[in-house]
């Protein structure tokens, strides 16, 4: 019995010990106290990790999570918007590193919720949101000095970006499909990662009625009036030239006209990690011509 009891005891204590090593929700973790199996969610998360020279420690990655090309080694812990809590545990991780907007909800609250440290890093569309994502998952990894100087390489490139954009003197109007499932045009409005790089792209939005992605109608498509228009490369349903240009409210826009139409790899224009930079100018020189 009493060799019972001392067995529930040192559960109990164990239990007790866990409770107090792991906070059990992201906004009190900052630093990983143990960075030893990381699980990676949001392709730029992983792309950072790999940019501070830290990708040892990761151990598993989401689906979005396809650059640099060691990460696609990693085992896959699904979609990031379409996490299971079980697929994320079962990789034993020591902590968890993911972007905002991961999910579903109850997922996210149930990894909150694990004994396994989870670091949530905002999401946001701009420079300043680039610079605090590499210097949270540098504080996360215990890599400060690291991040610090990774941010300032990125920030100088980033600037030249944004310099090249501001003299521009006329700028192109871009519409981004997201898909075009049944003939539906779904398109990016503002406060999307489309919008960003085109706007940091030196391009206007055609679309500034509604923030997210929605479905357009084709008077709203014809009323847009694109100069050209932006697709993704690679996830999700291809989107042809056929497609594209065989759609009549398409065809009374400048850019069905023109036929003009931009293609880039999806985790490369909206990822907004480390290689944005160099997206935002590949972008502009599709819009503008290349640079010297």
């Amino acid at each position: 019995m009493n060799s019972w009891l001392n067995k529930v005891r040192a559960a109990a204590l164990g239990g007790m010990l866990m409770l107090l090593a792991y906070p059990a929700s992201a906004e009190d973790v900052s630093v990983l106290p143990d960075k030893s199996r990381v699980v990676a969610i949001g392709g730029a998360i992983t792309e950072t990790v790999f940019a501070l020279g830290e990708g040892r420690h990761l151990v598993a990655r989401d689906s979005t999570s396809l650059f640099p090309q060691e990460a696609s080694a990693l085992p896959d812990v699904g979609y990031m918007r379409a996490l299971s809590p079980e697929g994320v545990l079962s990789v034993q991780p020591s902590g968890i590193i993911a972007l905002q907007g991961s999910g579903p909800k109850e997922a996210v609250e149930v990894l909150k919720k694990a004994s396994v440290p989870y670091v949530e890093v905002p999401e946001r569309y701009d420079r300043e949101g680039i610079l605090e994502r590499i210097r949270i998952v540098g504080r996360a990894l215990g890599v400060d000095d690291k991040a610090s100087v990774l941010a300032a390489e990125i920030d100088g490139k980033l600037r030249a970006a944004e310099a090249r954009s501001a003299a521009l003197k006329k700028r192109v109007r871009v519409l981004f499909i997201l898909s075009m499932q049944g003939g539906k045009i779904l398109a990016a409005g503002t406060d999307t990662a489309a919008d960003g790089i085109m706007r940091l792209a030196g391009a206007t939005n055609s679309i500034d009625g509604f923030s997210g992605y929605k479905q357009l109608s084709d008077e709203a498509v014809i009323s847009a009036a694109p100069d050209a228009i932006l697709v993704m490369d690679g996830g999700g349903a291809p989107i042809s030239d056929e497609m594209l240009f065989s759609n009549a409210a398409i065809g009374q826009t400048p850019a069905g006209s023109a036929r003009r139409v931009i293609r880039m790899d999806g985790s490369y224009l909206l990822g907004f990690g480390p290689r944005t930079a160099d997206a935002i100018r590949d972008l502009a020189d599709a819009l503008y011509g290349k640079s010297g």
